[in-house]
C-alpha cells in the first residue's frame, strides 16, 4: 500500500515556507506505534524530512508513561498541521486518544488536520465499531470513574473521521 505522495503533499505546507515564530513544526504526526511506527509512519516521516518539512514524531520511549506529557501538548500547539494516522489499534491507546483530543482543540478551526485511515474503514472510526468497539469496551471499564473522558474520545474519533482525508484502501 502506498499513499500517493503527490496527493498527500496538497495538504502540506510548502517546504520553502519557514514556519512562523509560533510554529516550531510544519507537521505533527499522531499514530499508534505498534501498528505503524516501523512501516508506514517511518516512510512518511522520511519523505517529509526529505522534502524539508519539519515534522514532530514522538520518541517511542515517551509512551511508556501513563499520561500525555506537557511537551507533547506543546509540540501539538506549535505545529501547523497534524497528520493523524488512524490504524486498527489507535483507539486502544488512551495516549493516542488524549493526543487526538488536543489536536482537534488546537487545529480544527483552521482546517489543519489530515486523517489517514491506515488499514481501517473510516466508518469503523466514526461509529467506533470493529477494533474500535473492543477498545472502547475496555476504556469504559478502565475509566468508569471518568466516563466523560471516554465520551470526549468518542466525539474526537467521530469528528476526525468526518474530515476529508486519505484512505489506504482506496489508494
Amino acid at each position: 500500500m502506498a499513499l500517493s505522495t503527490q496527493r498527500a503533499s496538497a495538504f502540506l505546507p510548502s517546504a520553502d515556507q519557514s514556519a512562523p515564530p509560533q510554529w516550531n513544526y510544519h507537521v505533527f504526526l499522531s499514530f499508534r506505534g505498534v501498528d505503524t511506527r516501523n512501516n508506514f509512519v517511518s516512510h512518511l516521516y522520511h519523505e517529509l524530512q526529505h522534502k524539508c518539512i519539519k515534522t514532530f514524531m514522538d520518541d517511542p520511549k515517551l509512551e511508556s508513561g501513563t499520561t500525555i506529557s506537557s511537551e507533547l501538548f506543546k509540540a501539538i500547539q506549535e505545529s501547523r498541521l497534524a497528520i493523524v494516522v488512524l490504524s486498527p489499534n489507535y483507539a486502544s491507546s488512551s495516549w493516542c486518544l488524549d493526543e487526538l483530543t488536543k489536536i482537534l482543540q488546537c487545529m480544527k478551526s483552521n482546517g489543519s488536520v489530515l486523517p489517514v485511515f491506515f488499514n481501517v474503514d473510516p466508518s469503523d472510526v466514526r461509529k467506533q465499531s470493529g477494533s474500535f468497539a473492543s477498545a472502547f469496551a475496555e476504556h469504559e471499564e478502565r475509566f468508569r470513574e471518568d466516563i466523560e473522558k471516554v465520551k470526549r474520545w468518542r466525539a474526537a474519533l467521530t469528528e476526525v473521521a468526518n474530515l476529508s482525508g486519505l484512505d489506504s484502501k482506496n489508494e
